[in-house]
């Protein structure tokens, strides 16, 4: 049967044109990284074919040596990068090229700066290395057959990056991907088969299968080098992992990171160790530098890549870590995993189990290395790794019980003594802090640091020079719900309870607290009647120093910061009345005490005002302003 040869003509997905006019315009200031792409997604294809071959060897097609090819044509000018891999139907071109089938595109798109480094990095995260092909080609035609599918099922995708591209069916007796680029007038350096060469060296050294050029021989006659008709291996063509460490430099181990994770930036740090015992496995893994755009976003599949004995299994093993290690990128090879291992298999398996217990304990270990090391430029790792993921890491308290303790010595916190807004307190160092007959940790949640900063609650633990983490983070709201003690003190909320310092406080305060509670008695129970549909109780406290009133929840209700929390998330939640202290010292209070004819004005103006300052929202905003209007006039 003839394949048709009728070009259609098609236009790129709108997010795709995006990415290509940022690709054309030299996104990447190395334009050797195109090399390294094509090279890792041949690669990938290969992988690809090898893991369906397990069930459908005929897809092998009496060609069972993959490699990738690499050759060019200083006449035609013209790069080529072969691979007898998986290769693409005719559908699948136009899913994968000629569109971004990828969730998270609109964030992506968001994230993107305009900053060329920074939005490099970015499109290296997002996985479309493709496109980087038109940073050194004004025209791009690629050649493909899907293994399983005849010879006239072959497909070219041809296009010059400019909105639109051309598709038509061919014959291709072989399976496998064909990417010719043709390059612009200014990349003629690309012609040279020494530079090729060591561009492959340099960032594909570590890929798995032979990467193959025609071997060059110097011609006398002509004085140049001349192609000869005999293939030549220029990589190592070993997996990296599988080496020994004493055989591998730092800059290997960066560029396998780099076509690992997709990443175009070095990795912050890495690890790669051999288990033997019960379960045998290598694992090469890496903390990236900076944190994925798509970090958040916990329903999108993400893992290491799976081998089993070199035998590429699933590129998003996301079973062999828990979620809150997701930003984790790297490679676990087993010995004993059957080679037909499935997701299915994945979530029963033992083995999984064993291997995933192991692999957290040695990340876990790796980031106490940063977290401990004095020196600083380790210090500095750190702090960029706590930048970076510290929120994802506190997710841990929650998910993983066996390691809730190492996960809370790494965590890290702004308090009340912090000289900056970066978190560098750890709990124990709180502890080594801790006044004299202090028994608690105590924190104070906000949704801003600054909102924190200037909580209310704070101003007895001020005066009385007690420090106070500021927790600000969405997820701290989980971590002391899940937190509620740390090497023998208990966690306390400022905000939650009656104000109990314990030993902290002496007799004669008690005292005099008591004596303060019976004087007022008579205006708590007043404006328990007045504000009786707002808030719960009210009481005389002495957590307060400076403000008439504050807010604070029952000791097992709800607090203010997480109902909103939820609310924003759209949960339903029952609304827990709050609890209305007032401060006997301050003016306003005291004249409350003598106040007939404006008292239920001025009483909602004291919840309302201790509302706002517990970051909280008026139910009715226009009552407000009229009110205190009204008020601000009677005393003038």
């Amino acid at each position: 049967m003839k394949a048709e040869t009728i070009k259609e003509h098609l236009n790129f997905q709108t997010e795709a044109k995006q990415l290509l006019k940022l690709m054309i315009h030299s996104l990447y200031s190395n334009k050797e990284i195109v090399m390294r792409e094509l090279i890792s997604n041949a690669s990938d294809a290969a992988d690809k074919l090898r893991f369906e071959g397990l069930i459908n060897a005929s897809l092998y097609e009496s060609d069972s040596e993959l490699k990738i090819c690499i050759s060019y044509d200083s006449e035609a000018r013209t790069i080529t990068i072969a691979d007898n891999g998986i290769g693409m139907s005719r559908q699948e071109v136009i899913d994968h090229i000629g569109t971004i089938a990828k969730s998270g595109t609109r964030e992506f798109f968001d994230s993107l700066t305009g900053d060329q480094a920074k939005d490099a990095h970015l499109i290296g995260q997002f996985g479309v290395g493709f496109y980087s092909a038109f940073i050194i080609a004004d025209k791009v035609t690629l050649n493909t057959r899907r293994a399983g599918l005849t010879a006239e099922q072959g497909v070219r995708w041809e296009s010059a990056g400019e909105g639109d591209y051309t598709l038509e069916a061919i014959v291709k007796p072989t399976r496998g991907t064909e990417i010719i680029l043709h390059l612009r007038e200014d990349e003629d350096d690309f012609l040279n088969g020494m530079r090729l060469r060591n561009i492959i060296r340099k960032y594909s050294d570590h890929i798995t299968l032979p990467i193959v050029m025609k071997k060059e021989e110097w011609s006398h006659e002509d004085k140049k080098n001349q192609i000869i008709d005999e293939d030549e291996t220029i990589n190592q063509a070993s997996a990296l992992w599988a080496r020994s460490k004493n055989d591998i430099t730092d800059e290997q181990y960066q560029e396998f990171y780099k076509h690992v994770a997709h990443d175009f930036e070095p990795p912050l740090a890495y690890l790669h160790a051999k288990v033997e015992g019960k379960q045998e496995y290598t694992q090469l893994l890496y903390i990236p530098s900076r944190a994925p755009f798509d970090l958040f976003d916990r329903d999108h599949r993400r893992g290491v890549k799976l081998y089993v004995q070199r035998v590429f299994i699933m590129d998003d093993a996301e079973k062999l870590l828990p979620n809150y290690l997701r930003f984790i990128r790297g490679v676990i090879d087993s010995n004993d995993l059957p080679l037909n291992v499935s997701r299915e298999i994945l979530q029963e398996s033992k083995d999984i189990d064993s291997i995933r217990a192991g692999v957290v304990k040695k990340v876990l270990g790796l980031i106490e290395d940063l977290a401990n090391n004095e020196d600083d430029a380790e210090n500095q790792k750190f702090k960029t790794f706590y930048r970076e993921f510290g929120q994802v890491l506190k997710e841990g308290v929650g998910e993983d019980f066996a390691n809730r303790d190492r996960i809370a010595k790494l965590l890290r916190f702004v308090t009340t003594q912090s000289d900056s807004d970066e978190p560098s307190v750890a709990l124990n160092t709180y502890i080594q802090r801790m006044k004299d007959g202090q028994e608690k940790i105590y924190y104070v949640t906000a949704d801003s640091l600054k909102a924190a900063r200037s909580s209310p609650h704070l101003e007895v633990f001020r005066k009385k020079n007690i420090e106070v983490l500021l927790l600000s983070d969405r997820i701290d709201e989980w971590l002391v719900t899940n937190l509620s003690e740390f090497e023998g003190k208990s966690l306390q909320s400022v905000a939650k309870g009656g104000l109990d310092l314990g030993n902290l406080e002496d007799d004669a305060e008690k005292e005099e607290q008591k004596k303060e509670a019976d004087a007022y008695h008579e205006l708590i129970e007043k404006m328990k009647t007045t504000l009786s549909e707002q808030v719960k109780d009210v009481r005389v406290t002495f957590r307060l120093t400076e403000s008439p009133a504050c807010l604070v929840a029952d000791t097992y209700d709800m607090g203010g910061n997480l109902e909103r929390l939820l609310k924003s998330a759209g949960q339903k939640i029952q609304h827990a009345k709050p609890i209305l202290e007032i401060n006997p010292h301050h003016p306003m209070i005291q004249r409350l005490k003598s106040e007939e004819e404006n008292f239920t004005d001025w009483s909602h103006l004291l919840f309302d005002q201790a509302l706002l300052a517990e970051g909280g929202q008026l139910e009715d905003p226009v009552a407000f302003v009229k009110r205190l209007n009204e008020l601000l006039l009677l005393k003038s």
